[in-house]
């Protein structure tokens, strides 16, 4: 669980922050020559890769390759850090100014406490930060906190609405729901028509919220107002709706190993759609009702609420520089770098990861019907609030989020419970 910083920790993230901004501001000749000329940049970087690493790290340590033959003079140090463990591990070096890497891999929802602790460089015209135009809308807004940009998009995800074309056929329904109406109604035919089959299997991963909370206009909190909207009459009506949808279409959960289960349960053609995400996909079409007819997976939007948008969460991962490294130019060359075009477009084919950059979506890449299929979803994709607290929320919200699916409390007592708690983790924030 995230928790608010320490007087201490804040005290040596300033100490830090003061450290390392000294450290960059006596090169402003040097930044001006290698913008001029990037192959006269020399020294040593750490990069930190926290990619899976069996299936996609071997692509990423071809493309340093590639960036060590094309920059000589620059030696890149590769370590692949397990994903569950990097945020702790980078916090305790950045802290403490030692073994902390020069890039790192960061999940797009750690940018705006990273930034906060001053543990990340701005970006903003440095040789890092290029071509930003041809990024997509939502990675870009991940990488933004306090009016600077401090990561650049690397791959990028969503969430959507996966289902089975076979058991919809067998139901009688010719299309996905665009609405969370339309999901149960869908459901109800699912149950009546094939037996042994659930219509979805709600993930209790608060998460996965996210879809119905903005379909209904609501979020965790409003920064700009200082207030904290969880328990907001638009949030009562989206957890309302998750809370129906659990009870009327769900298979019902093992609270105890909910996500496991939910993907098994889908991929053995026992649950007919899942909201997730393209992470998910290559476990999918592994399972029986998949193995062997790719084209059995449908992809579409999340349904929409009551306002009749379909929106879903920016995840994915931005490449981030260390504020206290020594080697700056070094880092910010291959950060640009990695997160090219032609970068991601390798990365896309050999790992079928959603690039960032839309010249990166080629004909060859969208061969791929895991990209070509979430590609369009990412169009209305909305990035979390940019809090450096955000990650902390997540867990009194799922709290009291699988109390209310297992009726154990009132969709408006959890939520006013959860933003107690928020109030807690947002010092200055007044709860509704």
């Amino acid at each position: 669980m995230r928790r608010g910083i320490s007087a201490v920790a804040m005290a040596a993230a300033i100490v830090l922050g003061v450290t390392a901004c000294g450290g960059s501001s006596d090169s402003k000749d040097d930044k001006a020559s290698a913008a001029k000329d990037p192959a006269a940049v020399t020294g040593s970087i750490t990069y930190w890769d926290t990619s899976d690493a069996k299936n996609e790290a071997p692509t990423y340590k071809a493309l340093i390759a590639d960036f060590e033959a094309k920059y000589p003079k620059i030696k890149v140090n590769y370590q692949n850090v397990d994903f569950t463990t990097v945020e702790q591990k980078f916090k305790a070096a950045a802290q403490s100014g030692k073994g902390a890497p020069d890039v790192i891999r960061a999940d797009v929802g750690l940018i705006p406490e990273y930034a906060s602790l001053h543990y990340i460089a701005p970006l903003d015209g440095t040789a890092a930060l290029t071509d930003t135009g041809d990024f997509l809308a939502g990675p870009l807004n991940t990488t933004k906190y306090d009016g600077k940009t401090y990561g650049v998009p690397s791959v990028t995800d969503t969430l959507g609405l996966l289902y089975n074309k076979d058991i919809f056929a067998k139901a009688g329904i010719t299309a996905p729901p665009k609405t969370w109406d339309e999901l149960i109604a869908d459901s109800k035919k699912i149950k009546e028509k094939v037996p042994g089959v659930a219509g979805t299997y709600v993930n209790p991963d608060s998460y996965f919220l996210f879809p119905l909370l903005f379909g209904e206009g609501a979020d965790l909190a409003d920064p700009a107002g200082k207030k904290i909207t969880i328990n907001s009459p638009e949030a009562v009506k989206a957890v309302t709706k998750a809370k129906e949808v659990y009870d009327t279409s769900s298979l019902k959960v093992d609270f105890a190993s909910a996500y496991d289960n939910m993907q098994t349960s889908f991929k053995t053609g026992k649950v007919a759609m899942l909201i997730q995400g393209p992470w998910s996909v290559s476990d999918d079409l592994a399972g029986s009702a998949f193995q062997g007819k790719e084209s059995n997976l449908g992809y579409a939007p999340v349904p929409a609420g009551s306002t009749g948008k379909a929106l879903a969460p920016t995840g994915g991962h931005d490449l981030a520089v260390y504020q206290g490294s020594k080697n700056l130019d070094a880092s910010y060359l291959f950060t640009q770098f990695m997160t090219s075009s032609s970068s991601q477009q390798q990365i896309a084919l050999k790992n079928g990861t959603l690039p960032t950059r839309t010249s990166a979506y080629t004909a060859e890449v969208t061969k791929n019907p895991q990209i070509a299929g979430f590609k369009p979803i990412m169009d209305t994709a909305r990035p979390r609030v940019a809090l450096p607290q955000v990650g902390s929320l997540f867990t009194p919200l799922q709290q009291q989020y699988i109390k209310i699916l297992q009726g154990e409390t009132s969709v408006k007592d959890g939520l006013d419970t959860a933003a107690k708690e928020f109030g807690k983790l947002l010092p200055g924030f007044t709860v509704q």
